[in-house]
């Protein structure tokens, strides 16, 4: 039976290719194709590659659905529709760490690899097409697969230089975090931007002279030239789909390459600096793992200022799936190096300043969703995060109330740390302010708007006596 159009819901980020168009209805993700990719689907779907990805749950799970489950924009019925499996949360390139990227491009290069070796390409090269399963990253984009030309290039390769490949090399060569350039511009870094920072001995840096600067020189040379004009000049030239793979499989040394190890911050070392007694941390972990535990299982967890992951741990342990966001990139990366290892597919860490956490972006500002519209969390941990908004940041105390509350479902639980003014951290984040600035940053205060927002069921000082954690159901 058709759903009725007012049930289906198109996906922003999905309008680029009119060829096949991504809806979700209720929980499900559908995917509807014009005639062309249906028989590339089925081509696909047939080959020996692609059934073994899946099984390697390198590329999310596909099936056929009825046609007639979402309406195509013309309101004639798509060709085929696809039911893909649903990832458990959608983050975005510039929210992951170095590792996380380096590691989503050698799946991308493995993914085509494995398609060229049956006749078939990636049309897109975008690290949006990649999402995650914890530590695990997997490909989505279904209706990237298409029969590969002879005497064609990878069409995918712009595209993959400047989401994968310029990132990379900025943090790599460079040492700058690419997580800022990659939110200023939704499709990337353009190589005229990064090209002036590679000058001089920096050119003969791993991949800077080949897919930077001879990249950018090409394009220019051939900015008057069409699609189809530049594909018979490279058939001419001899372009094979032996070459291809060459170039791929070189594209795929270049980014094992490059690493980055960045020197240890005051982050990375907070577990020892942050001043907790053994017996705060005992009973911290305790009334953590109690109210994540607390009521039925909780699908979303998000541990915000999670650090080492310590706190992520606890919770994916009652849990389905746990968001870890932490703002240091290098935090970030070392703790999903550490998920990674351990094969970790139920805690995702994402880099993200809570006081100013990714918007929305691309076409409309909704292309991209911002975080708090992809956050529906049954369980916030805000543990040691408050006052670093509050003080540390000038974040108005019911703003970070009214912030926790609003990433939470409903009757979700804020298990939140209230950090006494005479805590030592918040001495310290004081002392750099001006004398009064912070009136209103009392336990008392904290309290009165924590209830105005749903109901404490359960507070437990520290056996410090500076630290209060506070278990609250939002709307309840």
């Amino acid at each position: 039976m058709a759903i009725s159009p007012t049930e289906v819901r198109p996906e922003p980020a999905s309008f680029r290719d009119p060829a096949n168009r991504v809806f979700h209805v209720g929980d499900e993700v559908l995917r509807g194709l014009d005639p062309q990719a249906a028989e590339h689907w089925r081509a696909l779907n047939g080959s020996t590659f692609f059934p073994a990805l899946v099984a390697a749950r390198k590329v999310c799970a596909t099936e056929d659905a009825p046609p007639t489950l979402v309406p195509a924009a013309t309101g004639s019925p798509w060709a085929a529709v696809l039911r893909h499996e649903r990832i458990p949360f959608v983050s975005h390139p510039y929210e992951w760490s170095f590792s996380m990227l380096r590691d989503a491009a050698l799946l991308h290069l493995e993914i085509l690899r494995a398609a060229l070796g049956e006749g078939f390409t990636t049309k897109d090269g975008s690290a949006y097409n990649l999402q995650w399963r914890g530590a695990d990253p997997v490909f989505i984009d279904i209706g990237s697969f298409e029969p590969v030309r002879d005497g064609e290039p990878w069409a995918g390769y712009r595209q993959f230089c400047q989401t994968v490949l310029y990132p990379l090399m900025l943090t790599a060569h460079l040492g700058v975090d690419f997580q800022p350039w990659l939110r200023a511009r939704v499709d990337g870094i353009e190589a005229d931007e990064l090209r002036p920072l590679f000058g001089g001995t920096r050119r003969l840096r791993p991949g800077v002279l080949t897919h930077l600067h001879l990249h950018g020189a090409m394009q220019h040379r051939n900015a008057a030239a069409s699609t189809t004009e530049v594909r018979d000049q490279l058939r001419a030239a001899g372009f094979s789909r032996e070459l291809l793979l060459a170039t791929v499989r070189g594209i795929e040394r270049l980014v094992r390459k490059l690493d980055h190890r960045p020197a240890g911050s005051h982050w990375s070392d907070y577990q020892v600096t942050c001043g907790y007694s053994a017996r705060d941390r005992v009973a911290k972990e305790q009334f953590v793992v109690t109210s994540v535990a607390a009521g039925s299982r909780s699908r979303l967890v998000l541990d915000l200022g999670a650090n080492d992951g310590r706190y992520s741990r606890l919770a994916a342990g009652h849990a389905d799936y746990v968001v870890a966001v932490e703002q240091d990139p290098a935090v970030v990366d070392e703790l999903y190096r550490k998920l990674r290892s351990e094969g970790q597919r139920r805690i995702l860490p994402l880099v993200l300043d809570l006081a100013d956490p990714s918007p929305g972006g691309g076409w409309r500002g909704v292309e991209r969703a911002g975080f708090a519209d992809r956050a529906s969390a049954d369980v916030v941990l805000a543990l040691a995060v408050v006052h670093h908004l509050a003080i540390g940041r000038n974040v108005p105390l019911p703003e970070v109330v009214d912030w926790l509350a609003g990433l939470t479902a409903p009757r979700g639980t804020v298990v939140v740390e209230f950090v006494h003014p005479e805590d030592p951290m918040a001495t310290r984040l004081l002392a750099n302010k001006p004398a009064g600035l912070f009136p209103d940053y009392r336990r008392d205060t904290f309290e009165t708007l924590l209830a105005a927002r749903g109901r404490i069921t359960e507070r437990l000082e520290l056996p410090s006596g500076t630290r209060t954690l506070y278990r609250t159901v939002i709307g309840g």
